[in-house]
């Protein structure tokens, strides 16, 4: 593989970059999305049995029944049909699971639960206002402290303490629901980006003889989030760690050519030895060490574009041209 890649066979590139993007699909859909959705179907379930517990002591009171069988009706929505998850046949395995989907499902899931609590009798209020208060103490949240000292200071039972509790666990459902979203518009954004990096990446294969260029950005770019995480012990986000590889590798092609423009003789920023070593001499090995290096650094590539700038602004016009 690593031959076919370097040598130029015609069928290896593509078939690197189509495999790395099934990674990355994947990854997004069966370790961030299939989580989220499994927890989904487990609040589901949870939801469903309180309902039953509330029905079977609610038969004398035909307004309560309906109000619990029109919730029950609508957490059977949620787990049997094509809401959430795309299923070849009603009662098979997920083959995807859209993050559009699930966001919804989430804001409906919540609404329900909303409608369950007002239903619940007033021991399970009190339990749930008990919780409540002590997540919100736990909470680091600005203002989740004063809703805390709010919800202690009404009487437990109280139609004020009532409409307090439902007003807490709507907010707290609309943040949940409003960061989830924002987390899965990121997820979707790097996966444009990395599609579209990787569609560059493949024209820039076949057309230029930079495979090998290509390959130690993509390297550069895995190791730097990678020694990232290793050094500081803390998870990097999904969007770096899919982008990295595919900008590094695109940092690579770029940063050798602007090390040539700064090593032309005209402008003669860099030294003879970048000249003979960087675009025109790619398989050299200063020239691929130069490639994992601006794979690996951002910021590297950035300062020498910056110079790059810098010496085309102040280079003077030659004789007879005008600016």
């Amino acid at each position: 593989m690593w031959h076919a890649v370097v040598g130029g066979g015609p069928w290896a590139l593509p078939v690197v970059c189509a495999s790395y993007l099934a990674i990355v699909f994947i990854t997004s859909r069966g370790l961030i999305a299939a989580p989220r959705y499994r927890q989904f179907q487990g609040r589901v379930g949870d939801a469903r049995t309180r309902a039953e517990v509330l029905a079977a002591g609610a038969c004398d009171d035909p307004t309560r029944s309906a109000e619990i069988a029109a919730v029950t009706s609508r957490l059977d929505d949620l787990a049997n049909n094509g809401m959430v998850a795309w299923r070849l046949l009603p009662n098979s395995w997920a083959v995807a699971i859209p993050l559009s989907k699930l966001a919804a499902a989430w804001r409906v899931l919540h609404s329900t639960e909303r409608r369950l609590l007002r239903l619940q009798t007033p021991e399970d209020k009190s339990a749930q206002l008990r919780l409540l208060r002590l997540r919100l103490a736990a909470s680091s949240h600005p203002g989740d402290e004063q809703l805390a000292v709010e919800l202690a200071a009404q009487p437990v039972g109280s139609p004020e303490a009532d409409a307090l509790l439902t007003a807490t666990t709507e907010h707290l459902h609309d943040r949940e629901d409003t960061e989830a979203e924002q987390e899965y518009e990121q997820q979707r954004t790097a996966l444009w980006l990395a599609t579209t990096g990787l569609g560059v990446v493949l024209l820039l294969g076949v057309t230029l003889d930079h495979r090998l260029t290509l390959l130690l950005g993509a390297l550069g770019g895995f190791l730097s989030p990678l020694i990232g995480v290793m050094r500081s012990q803390r998870p990097a986000s999904w969007g770096v760690l899919v982008l990295a590889p595919v900008g590094g590798a695109l940092a690579a092609v770029a940063g050798l050519l602007l090390v040539r423009m700064l090593a032309d003789p005209e402008l003669n920023v860099l030294g003879r030895v970048f000249l003979d070593n960087s675009w025109n001499a790619p398989t050299r090995p200063i020239a691929l060490a130069i490639a994992l290096l601006f794979g690996f650094s951002g910021t590297l590539f950035s300062r020498l574009a910056l110079t790059a700038t810098g010496q085309l602004v102040s280079t003077p016009p030659a004789t007879g041209q005008q600016l």
